[in-house]
């Protein structure tokens, strides 16, 4: 009779055969889906006459990877899970130490191999520099040096983003509970290996990100790193948090959240239009309009729940969307409101003039440092989100939307009144969409209906769904990897070199996008921070696993 140990190393052995079966059948089935979308590509001549362009080589790289893939999984990784979870359960310790040790050694390399890069790209700048001057040199030493230059500035960066990957990863897998938690990290086996909470080391990581580009890329090359992955990130962040509110918080699938993002930014840009009001007092304004509207929209909806909450919420948006674009005496339409005012510093404009922020402070010219400004207000508003959400789970409206999200009925015969807790949960996760609404505004200067669609709502929410609902923590790292990810893959110009110079990376990223998030909702179906920690307890905080709520709830 085999002992349970002989079980396990048997069934942890790969199946060859059964693996080449799944990987033969996956290449097929990807070859029948992908065969008429990148096989194959519509395009035009110069006489703009449609010709077909067949790209096989492309097509049998996704086949491959496909077929590929499904071998491994079947031969390699699903065998040996079991065991991985049993081993992971059975020493955590020893899984935290070995964790947190890499994390700090791949962290030291880092931190040295990055300086090195960095010096060393500036003195091949100065010799391109000094041979694009020299006419005795020519001008190939200078082109040789500035694309060795240019192929070290993208090493550079890769090692920083790398560096803050880890650091992210290190947050996550240390097992501590995040920004705002109260207990302080204990020492594992007695080794002290963790020497300063994780949330203190993510928020030093995320003050200190704007300087940390600006070194590496000097004023101008920081613009689109400062804007599209540190600015861009955080609105979603401060979005998904307020959303998360309503859904993870409360229970309420809402799915019309970019309504109230819309009228913040509508409020903010009318307002200073035509009133002339600053920044920092529409900022309020738009917030409360937003949560007036949420009251609005709680009302209706008072006595639906599950799919008919959420075609009733995906109603209001399509409703504001469609005011927004056939009022035009008011917003334009789909034209826009153009020309809207920027936010101040204690009153100081960032414009070219001798009043502005440069001018001032003696600093030259540029759009970098309003961007920056722009950068450390919305990092102080998603805080602020973040916060009062966890004051506000603290408190009995808190304690009340988890007894809502659980049991609608157990919650009212417990005496608690569902109708202010519904209009509560709606209208403060509405506010926090206003204020990133009026925020969105001042950071685009233009607003327009095309800005506000479903997709924006569905993006929202996925974010809470991946991160994890009810975790603020696990819904930040969602919303770095969403959004940053769909960034990063805007700049795969480097795989032109593969593929060939007709081969556009953008195209597929949303295809990449989603097979991701298919694969981290089948490893984790809970998101990716899936305990929850409770609010009330007798004498100690323990996080609870997600496997002991119900599939889809907090």
């Amino acid at each position: 009779m085999a002992t349970p140990n002989q079980e396990q190393s048997a069934s942890a052995t790969p199946n060859y055969a059964a693996a080449a079966t799944e990987a033969f059948w996956a290449g097929v089935i990807t070859l029948g889906l992908f065969v008429l979308f990148i096989g194959l590509e519509t395009t035009q001549n110069i006489r703009n006459e449609l010709i077909l362009v067949q790209r096989w080589f492309l097509l049998a790289v996704f086949v491959a990877i496909a077929a590929a893939g499904r071998f491994a999984l079947v031969a390699w990784i699903r065998p040996g899970m079991a065991e991985r979870r049993e081993r992971r359960a059975s020493e955590p310790a020893r899984k935290k130490i070995f964790i947190v040790e890499n994390a700090r050694i791949l962290t030291l390399i880092g931190l040295i191999f990055y300086p090195v890069i960095f010096f060393l790209n500036k003195a091949l700048t100065y010799a391109g520099l000094f041979g694009a001057n020299n006419a005795s040199t020519g001008g190939m030493f200078a082109d040789i040096v500035a694309s060795f230059s240019k192929l070290l500035t993208t090493i550079s960066s890769l090692v920083f983003l790398s560096i803050l990957a880890i650091l992210f990863f290190k947050i996550i897998w240390s097992g501590l509970s995040g920004i705002g938690a109260q207990e302080k990290p204990k020492a594992i086996d007695g080794q002290g290996l963790i020497s300063v909470r994780m949330d203190q080391l993510a928020l030093a990581a995320m003050i200190l990100y704007p300087v940390a580009i600006l070194i590496n890329f000097s004023i101008g090359g920081s613009l689109k790193w400062v804007d599209n992955f540190g600015i861009q990130i955080l609105i979603y962040v401060m979005l998904a948090w307020g959303l998360n509110i309503v859904v993870g918080l409360a229970g309420l699938l809402d799915l019309g959240y970019v309504a109230f993002y819309a009228v913040g930014a509508y409020s903010y840009a009318l307002l200073s239009l035509h009133f002339g009001l600053s920044f920092w007092t529409l900022l309020p304004l738009a917030g409360i309009f937003a949560a007036l509207w949420g009251v609005i929209l709680g009302f209706p909806v008072l006595r639906l729940r599950g799919d008919y909450l959420a075609i009733v919420t995906l109603a209001f948006g399509e409703i504001i969307r469609l005011v927004l674009i056939n009022w035009t005496s008011v917003t334009k339409g789909t034209f826009g409101v153009s020309g809207i005012p920027k936010a101040t510093l204690f009153g100081i404009e960032f414009n070219a003039s001798q009043q502005g922020f440069a001018a001032i402070f003696g600093l030259p010219p540029s759009s970098a440092y309003y961007k920056i400004f722009l950068y450390y207000l919305i990092l102080a508003l998603a805080l602020l989100t973040a916060f009062v959400t966890l004051r506000l789970r603290k408190m009995p409206i808190g304690r009340a939307w988890e007894a809502l999200r659980e049991d609608e009925v157990a919650c009212r015969s417990l005496g608690i009144n569902t109708t202010n807790t519904k209009l509560t949960a709606f209208s403060i996760g509405a506010m926090f969409g206003g204020f990133a609404g009026a925020f969105f505004a001042a950071r685009q200067g233009f607003v327009s209906p095309e800005s506000f669609v479903f997709l924006e709502s569905a993006v929202i929410l996925a974010i809470v769904v991946l991160g994890g609902m009810g975790s603020l923590t696990g819904i930040a790292i969602a919303a770095a990897v969403m959004i940053g990810g769909t960034e990063i893959l805007r700049e795969l110009s480097f795989l032109k070199m593969v593929f060939g110079q007709d081969f556009t990376p953008e195209l597929y990223r949303m295809l990449v996008f989603g097979l991701a998030m298919v694969v981290v909702m089948i490893y984790k179906p809970r998101g990716f921070v899936g305990s929850r920690s409770p609010t009330a307890f007798l004498f100690e905080q323990k996080s609870v696993s997600g496997s002991f709520t119900k599939e889809g709830h907090g």
